[in-house]
Parts: C-alpha cells; sequence; structure tokens
C-alpha cells in the first residue's frame, strides 16, 4: 500500500504541472457523461417510466453504475493499456522488480481527471434522490456503499482480464469494451429492461445485475432483504480474473521488443 501511495503521488505532482490542461479534461469528462443524462431527460419527456421505472430511479441506477465504472477506470486504468506495456517488453522489466506484477501495473497509470465523470454521477444521484420517493435509512446508505465497492471489484476484474488476454495476443481485444464502456452505457437503465436471457447473463456470468438491479429493488422498497447483500458475491469476480491473469503471466515468454 504504501509503494502504491508513492505511485499515487508521482502522478498527481505530475499533472499539477499543467494544471489548465487537467481542468479542462475535467471539464471534458464532465460534459460527455452530461450529455448522455440528457438523452435519458430527453426520453423521459416522452415517456414516463420505462419498465415501471420512473425518471428519478433511472437517474440513481445510472449515477450508480457510472460512479462504479469510474472508480475502477481511475485506479485500473494500467491495465486497459497493458498492450502496449506487453508490445514494447515494459513488462520484462516489471518481472526483474522485487513487487508484485499487479501494483505495478496499477500504479503505471491514475486517472485523476475522471474525477469530472464522478462529479457529474453526484449531480445526477443528488437530483435522484431529491425528486426519488426513496426512504433513505443506514441499510440503505450501506446498500449504496456496498454497490459502489462491488461494482468497481467487477469493472476492475475486466480490466484485469482485458490486460490477460494480452499475454496471448499481444494486442488488447476490442470486443471487451462491451464489458466495461459498453456495460456503462447500457447500465444506463436496469439490467431487467434488456430482457430475461440478458439478465441471466448478468446475473450469473458478468455480474452487473448484482451490482445494480438487485440491489436498485430494495433502495425502491421492492426486493428482498438479501438482494442488499448480493454486491459482496459480486466483490468475489476479481477471484477468477487473478487466475486467468496468472495463467497469463506464466504463459509470457516476452514479446522481443
Amino acid at each position: 500500500m504504501k509503494l502504491y501511495m508513492k505511485y499515487f503521488s508521482i502522478h498527481l505532482k505530475s499533472i499539477m504541472e499543467y494544471k489548465s490542461s487537467f481542468i479542462l479534461t475535467c471539464i471534458g469528462q464532465f460534459l460527455v457523461s452530461f450529455n448522455v443524462f440528457l438523452g435519458i431527460h430527453f426520453m423521459f419527456q416522452r415517456f414516463s417510466s420505462v419498465e415501471g421505472f420512473t425518471y428519478a430511479e433511472v437517474l440513481l441506477c445510472f449515477s450508480v453504475t457510472l460512479m462504479e465504472f469510474t472508480l475502477a477506470e481511475a485506479v485500473a486504468r494500467g491495465f486497459d493499456g497493458f498492450g502496449s506495456i506487453v508490445r514494447n517488453g515494459e513488462f520484462d522489466r516489471i518481472l526483474v522488480r522485487p513487487r508484485g506484477e499487479i501494483l505495478q501495473v496499477l500504479g503505471s497509470r491514475i486517472e485523476f481527471s475522471r474525477i469530472g465523470r464522478i462529479l457529474q454521477a453526484v449531480v445526477m444521484f443528488v437530483y435522484g434522490v431529491t425528486v426519488s420517493q426513496v426512504k433513505w435509512n443506514l441499510p440503505k446508505v450501506l446498500t449504496v456503499i456496498l454497490m459502489l465497492a462491488g461494482g468497481t471489484a467487477v469493472f476492475s476484474g475486466l480490466f484485469l482480464i482485458y490486460a490477460s488476454i494480452c499475454f496471448f495476443t499481444l494486442e488488447g481485444l476490442e470486443f471487451m469494451n462491451i464489458f466495461t464502456d459498453g456495460a456503462r452505457e447500457y447500465g444506463k437503465y436496469p439490467v431487467c429492461i434488456y430482457g430475461k436471457r440478458v439478465l441471466q447473463l448478468c446475473t450469473f456470468v458478468v455480474p452487473y445485475a448484482l451490482i445494480q438491479y438487485y440491489p436498485l429493488l430494495n433502495l425502491l422498497d421492492r426486493g428482498k432483504p438479501f438482494y442488499s447483500l448480493l454486491p459482496l458475491a459480486a466483490c468475489l469476480f476479481p477471484v477468477p480474473c487473478l487466475l486467468l491473469w496468472k495463467i497469463g503471466v506464466r504463459h509470457y515468454t516476452s514479446s522481443g521488443s
């Protein structure tokens, strides 16, 4: 942890050398997410609900999903660019250092500019809380915290899978964006609206529903009590992702660069 905080400090000092660029990038991140918010807003100008979910409830759903993805992207961005590390032979240097490979890759890139996107998510969440009929109490607050923790774990696991594939292909496979950036986009709405098969896939294969749909039902007083604990199960998702990473490391024979 001490080493990671050192990486954190180095990246922070680096971006502070160009404060104007950092601020403009944060504003850009905010505006990109704001466009998605406008899309939801204009749709609900025409339709009063989607599969029984109101405008405020959809905002709660999307804001939490956006925060989950953004937190994972901020801390696990090194995995997203792992293909270049393998191609350039930089992973050889990582292997000979007396620290874990995952920690070094995580520390190679920390995206502070995602603050703009998190701010957008917080604004949407606060607005959704204000206009929704949710009666907040301590269990529901804890549910949101578990959703954020579980969602960050799931998306970080997906970034880890993306990086692990690079050991075998030397290039990141673009189809993985369906599960990362794509999930952020279709996470605007509760997973159930995409049909039974998609809900099953997002429950038992890639557990988006455990960090989004089921806990959301509890927030809206429509679910079962144990739904609030499902994000804890989602926190186990990085375990098989880590096993794939270990297999990839054993398979690695250098890119020859």
